[in-house]
């Protein structure tokens, strides 16, 4: 059946960096999108980013442009998220997530990870 596991949450310092790995199975990775979201205790879960199939292209949320990167390794079935300049605001369980097509909303998304938990210290 289809995983995605999402590794490489913590606690982390405002200002920090921190990389989050989504590992993919059972499924044929380079075909989906594949999408981060993110989700803060009390909020509705928001798309943080995603990354087209072949990985040229890359969508962002207002909020994290210019601070966030996503990329993808198809040969390893891997989508990592790059997080840099870390704000108290970006504390929240973040799930990888993957579709046939691609989006910025959760109905466009298939599959799930579990999550990770991410927290910034102010």
């Amino acid at each position: 059946q289809v995983q995605l596991v999402e590794s490489g949450g913590g606690l982390v310092q405002a200002g920090d960096s921190l990389r989050l790995s989504c590992a993919a199975s059972g499924l044929t990775f380079s075909a989906f999108a594949m999408g981060w979201f993110r989700q803060a205790p009390g909020k509705e879960r928001e798309f943080v980013g995603g990354i087209h199939w072949l990985g040229g292209r890359t969508n962002y949320a207002d909020s994290v442009k210019g601070r966030f990167t996503i990329s993808r390794d198809n040969a390893k079935k891997m989508v990592y998220l790059q997080m840099n300049s870390l704000k108290f605001e970006d504390t929240a369980v973040y799930y990888c997530a993957a579709s046939n097509y691609g989006g910025d909303s959760r109905r466009d998304y298939r599959y799930w990870g579990q999550g990770t938990q991410v927290t910034v210290s102010s």
